[in-house]
């Protein structure tokens, strides 16, 4: 078993925050999960850590509307960010929510990562291409997870890749570009190596 995934079967949860000030003050190193309302980000958060029920999953997009922290050593966070991009959600609250995770990419100074989890079935929307200039302008390294690449064919989800690495050469932030699927727990062990590298374990 990877080292750091035996770090986060013990990963617990800390605290929500609603904007940057309320943010953990302890914090030495921090990676950053985030994605479009409905990608499976808390699936796939749940599956590295072996935990059912740690970020919490439901059946309606949009429903995570904080920053919620998670401890996986003396330091050391997960942070779930909310979901965007979810048309259902009222305008005034959308702007909210995209101002606090602009925020937080931009002025966190603990922050060492960042991990966006794109649907491979409908990559690279406008607002997927939005949170990555505010990566690019920030000097934030990132990595993108093609999620639920089970939903489709092996041949479709290397070509998906393919053209997702190329449409992304223009950010010098993103770092990798992977599949992965929670469902069928595939991709994770590549995902344990670059989390390693970012929280210097």
């Amino acid at each position: 078993m990877h080292t750091l995934e035996k770090l986060l079967k013990n990963c617990q949860f800390i605290k929500s925050a609603a904007s940057l000030e309320q943010c953990p003050k302890n914090s030495l190193l921090e990676v950053a999960f985030v994605g479009r309302s409905n990608v499976g980000k808390s699936s796939v958060i749940n599956t590295l850590c072996h935990q059912t029920r740690l970020a919490k999953t439901s059946k309606t997009p949009g429903r995570t509307q904080l920053l919620n922290f998670f401890q996986i050593g003396e330091g050391l966070f997960l942070v779930d960010l909310p979901g965007y991009g979810y048309a259902k959600v009222e305008r005034s609250q959308l702007v909210k929510w995209q101002q606090e995770i602009t925020r937080y990419l931009i002025e966190r100074k603990t922050l060492a990562g960042l991990i966006l989890i794109m649907d491979i079935r409908h990559p690279l929307k406008e607002t997927d291409q939005q949170l990555l200039s505010f990566a690019h302008q920030a000097s934030l390294s990132t990595h993108v997870i093609l999620n639920k690449s089970d939903k489709i064919s092996k041949n479709q989800a290397l070509q998906t890749q393919r053209q997702v690495i190329e449409n992304c050469s223009n950010f010098d932030s993103v770092q990798s570009v992977q599949l992965f699927s929670a469902h069928k727990r595939q991709g994770a062990e590549p995902l344990y190596e670059i989390l390693t590298q970012l929280w210097r374990l």
